[in-house]
């Protein structure tokens, strides 16, 4: 299984983004798929997450503000971010989950200027 996550870029508080995560290597449909992100200087942290049956999991810091879909027969993942804030600063990545082991895609980088 292979990620190539795309989207990101230079935007400026308020803006809106959505970023992609297409999956090839012919993954299975029973997948669970996540945004994480790492901020300079901080750890990396869940974003949002979406299970194979859609059920959806935010972090409290962008609850309201994102939105994680899938689009299965196509094996893509988006993030819908609306009212990026500077704190959204970061460098992206999505997460596949396939039988208990993670995937992941190279990040792509959100700037968001104040």
């Amino acid at each position: 299984v292979q990620l190539q996550a795309s989207g990101g870029g230079l935007l400026q508080a308020g803006d809106s983004l959505r970023l992609s995560c297409a999956a090839s290597g012919r993954p299975s449909t029973n997948y669970g798929m996540g945004w994480f992100r790492r901020a300079p200087g901080r750890q990396r942290e869940l974003v949002a997450a979406i299970t194979s049956g859609g059920s959806t999991d935010y972090a409290s810091s962008v609850k309201g503000r994102f939105t994680i879909s899938r689009d299965s027969a196509k094996n893509m993942v988006y993030l819908q971010m609306n009212s990026l804030k500077p704190e959204d600063t970061a460098v992206y990545y999505c997460r596949m989950v396939v039988a208990a082991v993670a995937y992941w895609g190279q990040g792509t980088l959100v700037t968001v200027s104040s």
